[in-house]
């Protein structure tokens, strides 16, 4: 493996990475991944989307949070819910998951190094392993480095009671108190599923709302979920500082002279990317102040053979359009096709409830002087609400008055990730809500949302 030459080098086994090998070893080319020790799968595996999510569930059947429409609001499947319990299924979707990445690899013939790598030139990268430094020389490098959590230095971070996101498995217990620093995707879902578990959370955040880029009803019903859970929301404070008293206390001190105690503190503020570990100097590959890399429609960097793809270029920083963008840039490489869709794309924040959404929100017609009108389903109208127990669920059609087409779709409660895939496939052909009302769906299912919102949105012009 000394001094290798391979068609690509793989810098990263995230989403972004792996699809990007595999993609070019399904061309036929010689391919190399480099990652980290036990970072095989990279963070979306082990600290971020799967572990999160995985979490989400486990805290949903644990504490029988779905069931409580029912049964009443004290039901719990285990009266007392332990650290254990939850890592105990995020363990072994972990083991599963990383298991599938492996066989991908093996199957297609995929190198994998594990160590730290670094640009010695624009072809030449070094991979420092348990068993000393190797050198591989490149003919592309796809740089897929993903993200670590933004941390700031007056946060005295412990990994057990200060943590970072990243952190969240190493807490040594649940907490009874969680004071939550950031109200951006990843602070919020936290703060959802620490409160189903019935633990007080107080989220800071210093801008004056949060999730800014969703449609605003659903934020409001979002809040208002969040409020029924007990959940604190202070917006416009900043915290100053953060201290720890003796007996274990956490105390966070706001700039408007608050403070707030808890026995845990998560600091979820933006994330900072790996890139400035590569000495991308020495490739001549230049990076921002949060060490983003700048491409184009290619996915190419300043460097035409050095490619860079997903968190590490920046927004959306989404796994699954992490996906599409590695295996674009590899087959854009080697000569392959690479049209980069321009279809809208969709969103998935798994809150409790979840939200989904795809194409413009309110504000934005608004702004640019569109007009839309607005057809809804409510899940309490819906037979499949009423036999999942969730009465609050709402599903929103934005369309043009004029021509009935779909302008943007916004879904909070049960489902609203999966569901969301159907109306994306009307938005991304141009089609119009008569479809929803044309089409039969299966009963009972949540998927007659669509209906019941389009023959709403209809009446509305009728009317």
């Amino acid at each position: 493996m000394d001094n290798a030459t391979y068609d690509l080098v793989v810098i990263g086994s995230g989403p972004a990475g792996q699809k990007g090998a595999i993609a070019a070893a399904k061309l036929g080319k010689k391919v190399a991944v480099i990652d980290r020790k036990g970072m095989i799968g990279g963070v979306s595996l082990h600290t971020g989307t799967i572990p999160s999510k995985t979490m989400r569930e486990a805290i949903l059947y644990m504490t029988g949070f779905r069931q409580r429409a029912f049964y009443g609001c004290d039901y719990a499947l285990k009266e007392r819910i332990g650290k254990e319990d939850l890592t105990a299924r995020v363990r072994i979707v972990q083991e599963r998951e990383l298991e599938v990445v492996k066989h991908q690899f093996r199957r297609n013939e995929v190198t994998v190094i594990q160590g730290s790598a670094r640009f010695l030139d624009p072809h030449t990268i070094s991979v420092t392993t348990e068993s000393g430094a190797v050198s591989l020389t490149a003919e592309k490098v796809l740089v897929a480095c993903g993200t670590r959590p933004a941390r700031n230095s007056m946060i005295p971070f412990d990994g057990q009671t200060v943590i970072d996101s990243g952190e969240m498995e190493q807490l040594s217990h649940i907490p009874k108190e969680l004071i939550v620093v950031g109200a951006g995707v990843i602070g919020i879902e936290y703060a959802s599923m620490y409160a189903a578990l019935d633990i007080r959370v107080t989220v800071i955040e210093q801008r004056p709302e949060m999730l800014d880029f969703v449609d605003r009803e659903i934020v409001e019903q979002l809040q208002y979920h969040l409020r029924n859970l007990d959940v604190i929301l202070r917006f416009g404070e900043k915290v100053l500082s953060v201290e720890k008293d003796p007996d274990g206390t956490v105390v966070a001190v706001l700039d408007s002279g608050k403070t707030v105690t808890g026995d845990a503190l998560l600091y979820a503020v933006g994330r900072q990317t790996n890139a400035d570990l590569l000495n991308l100097d020495a490739a001549g590959v230049a990076i921002d102040e949060r060490g983003k890399i700048s491409v184009n429609e290619h996915f190419q960097t300043a460097i035409p053979h050095i490619y860079a793809a997903g968190d590490v270029i920046g927004f959306p920083a989404l796994a699954a359009t992490s996906m599409e963008q590695g295996r674009l840039a590899a087959s854009h490489m080697f000569g392959g096709i690479s049209n980069y869709s321009a279809f809208p794309l969709p969103y998935g924040i798994y809150t409790i409830p979840e939200i989904s959404m795809i194409g413009k929100t309110e504000r934005q017609l608004t702004e640019g002087k569109i007009p839309y009108e607005v057809g809804v389903a409510k899940y309490d109208e819906l037979a499949r609400g009423q036999i999942l127990g969730d009465q609050t669920g709402k599903l929103k059609l934005l369309f043009d008055p004029r021509n009935l087409k779909l302008l943007g779709l916004h879904i909070i409660g049960e489902g609203a990730t999966e569901l969301i895939h159907i109306g994306q496939a009307v938005l991304n052909t141009g089609a119009t809500i008569e479809y929803f009302r044309d089409t039969v769906f299966n009963y009972p299912t949540l998927a007659e949302a669509y209906k019941v919102a389009a023959l709403n949105g209809l009446n509305k012009l009728r009317n």
